[in-house]
């Protein structure tokens, strides 16, 4: 018997959240297993490309991330010589987060085995909700949402 006190967690937004997010980034990694990274690695090195060489700061923006919480993340791509943390020209204090040419091709190798997970949760998901959940998680995860969500607590 469940404690009356205690909330269901299927409930809980951010419970029903965690496990999905927990679900897809079991799913993404076991299809991204063959070329050696992580669904979270993939995430950095696909972010770095895009933003073609971000700040730590602008990435771990970008990420919705704390800047330590980015630095220990990159460890083991900087460690594998995927990712090198490069001084900015204009500010030597701030670090560019660039792909080596071995972190390039190994993010060419990942796209085609992440193409396959995408077209793997389209196809179970469909294509169409797919869109409208990209959407509506990129609300979730905007400042916008951030300050609606904290300004409705005054």
């Amino acid at each position: 018997m469940k404690p009356a006190h205690l909330p269901d967690p299927s409930f809980c937004n951010n419970a029903v959240l965690r496990r999905a997010t927990r679900q897809m980034g079991q799913l993404y990694d076991d299809v991204l297993a063959p070329c050696g990274l992580r669904g979270p690695q993939f995430g950095l090195m696909v972010q770095s490309r895009f933003m073609q060489e971000p700040t730590m700061r602008e990435m771990a923006q970008a990420l919705v991330m704390d800047l330590s919480a980015l630095g220990h993340s990159l460890k083991p791509l900087v460690r594998d010589g995927l990712v090198e943390l490069v001084a900015d020209p204009r500010d030597r204090r701030a670090k560019r987060v660039t792909l080596t040419r071995l972190g390039g091709e190994k993010l060419d190798e990942a796209m085609r085995l992440w193409r396959v997970a995408q077209d793997r949760f389209e196809a179970a998901f469909g294509v169409e909700r797919a869109a409208e959940l990209r959407a509506t998680l990129a609300f979730v995860a905007s400042p916008e949402f951030s300050e609606a969500f904290l300004g409705s607590t005054n």
